[in-house]
């Protein structure tokens, strides 16, 4: 049973707390503002802490930055009086979840209690995957708890023992790469080098000399022998990205390879033996390339020996929430920047997109979002135009009951969008009409026809006339 902390100098604010979240399931452990709040804190298993800001015998931002010290896991949600909401976001600056004024809605305090526990399950979510199916640096970036990925994790960790060559297909971003490091970091040759390359980056005169080495003054630019990634990566592996986009020539070095395990250096004429892993990938479709006579078929069964795909994003959107978790305290971190919260509309946004660049296009998403949002909470607002406006959700049949009504439902959306807009825009109409693509006047006839004068946090609607250039 999560235990919930409550701390309020209040004595009905504290009955009343108590007896809605005992309701809703939760263990409720009160304190009256008093120092003993602190012995509290360190003695009982507390997940989540409701405290005011302002109380006579216990300075609430001390205590809240107590929680922060000792248990930098637990959510915070602080309590303020109308007229201390500057106090209040220092509290969010000091690590605090969210807050609420009073008097408070009970309402909106079950869902911010609702999404702290939500967050920290994700990120023990996170932390459990990530012990479970890493081995220090194996499978390192790698999350997911979807089946899919469950399979690949466990193909890796059988595939990882032999030495067979090993060809890993899949559309570009979903971690084609990732999942070839975590195969050699399983393998007896961790201990030995990965060299990768990409093979649909350099020219066919490149890629051969990169590949296989050279030797003074075999071309023009050959000023001194050079070895080749084949024997850069002896003991190793080599993990050769986009092999479907080689030359016909070099497809052919290639297929020699495989078959006598010896190079040739260009311009040379000594075999030299190679002991290297070899691990393919492809975004494309080489039984198709082998019928459009672009890939050579003995080449394809040679590298074809052990296959699996890694799944698009689509496929798995189990799986965005615990990403999106992951990429937010990664990029967080790096930037030093305070962890932001995205709100349940968004991450549903997220789930229901399309994602043509995959795990990457997440990640650089996520990247821009700590980068340039300025608010902690991140509405879809936050998200970028084009991401917007190009949403390819995953259409699901509409099942029409009797008792749909067609004219609520849409109210009931663009209610949702206003207060999205509402909240982004801190009450401010003329932004509001900006994020939301209408005029000024569409916007005041919306919000007086669905009754709509405050938002999220006690936000007062700003109904000041635009200036004239708007």
């Amino acid at each position: 049973m999560d235990t919930i902390l409550i701390v309020d100098d209040e004595k009905s604010i504290l009955d009343l707390l108590t007896m809605v979240f005992k309701k809703d399931g939760y263990r409720v452990v009160t304190n009256p503002g008093s120092a003993k709040a602190f012995e509290i804190l360190a003695a009982e298993d507390v997940d989540l802490v409701i405290s005011d800001i302002k109380m006579p015998q216990l300075d609430g931002m001390a205590f809240l930055k107590a929680v922060k010290r000792q248990r930098p896991d637990v959510p915070v949600i602080v309590i303020t009086a109308f007229g201390s909401v500057k106090q209040a976001v220092e509290a969010l600056k000091e690590g605090a979840l969210d807050y609420v004024t009073k008097p408070f809605d009970i309402e909106e305090l079950k869902i911010l209690v609702a999404h702290g526990f939500e967050q920290r399950r994700l990120r023990e979510e996170n932390v459990l995957l990530k012990k479970t199916f890493q081995d220090q640096s194996s499978f390192e970036n790698m999350i997911g708890k979807s089946k899919v990925m469950q399979e690949v994790f466990h193909l890796i960790e059988r595939v990882a023992s032999t030495d067979s060559t090993v060809l890993i297909t899949g559309d570009s971003g979903t971690g084609k790469e990732m999942a070839a490091r975590a195969v050699h970091a399983h393998s007896r040759r961790r201990e030995h080098s990965f060299v990768s390359i990409n093979c649909a980056a350099l020219p066919e005169n490149l890629l051969e000399s990169e590949l296989f080495g050279h030797t003074k003054g075999s071309f023009t630019g050959a000023v001194s022998e050079k070895k080749g990634m084949f024997e850069t990566a002896t003991l190793g592996t080599i993990f050769l990205d986009e092999v479907g986009e080689m030359s016909p020539w070099t497809q052919v070095k290639l297929f020699r390879v495989l078959q006598e395990r010896k190079i040739r250096r260009v311009g040379g004429t000594d075999e030299i033996p190679v002991d290297v892993r070899i691990i393919a990938a492809t975004n494309q479709n080489l039984k198709k390339r082998i019928e459009e006579g672009k890939f050579r078929e003995e080449l394809f069964y040679r590298l074809n020996v052990i296959s699996f795909e890694m799944p698009a994003l689509r496929k798995r959107p189990e799986d965005i929430p615990l990403l999106v978790s992951f990429f937010l305290q990664k990029h967080c971190e790096k930037t030093g920047r305070k962890m932001k919260r995205l709100v349940p509309d968004v991450i549903s946004f997220l789930e229901s997109y399309s994602w043509p660049g995959n795990v990457r296009e997440l990640e650089n998403l996520i990247e821009r979002i700590v980068a340039v949002e300025e608010r902690e909470t991140v509405t879809l607002a936050s998200l970028p135009a084009d991401i917007l406006g190009t949403q390819r959700r995953a259409e699901a049949p509409v099942i029409l009951k009797p008792g749909f009504n067609l004219e609520e439902h849409l109210d009931q959306i663009s209610k949702r969008y206003l207060q999205e807009a509402g909240t982004a825009a801190n009450g401010n109409m003329k932004k509001m009409a900006t994020l939301l693509g209408i005029s000024y006047r569409s916007l005041r006839y919306l919000l007086d026809k669905y009754e709509i004068k405050t938002f999220k946090k006690g936000d007062v609607l700003d109904r000041r006339e635009p200036t004239r250039e708007f």
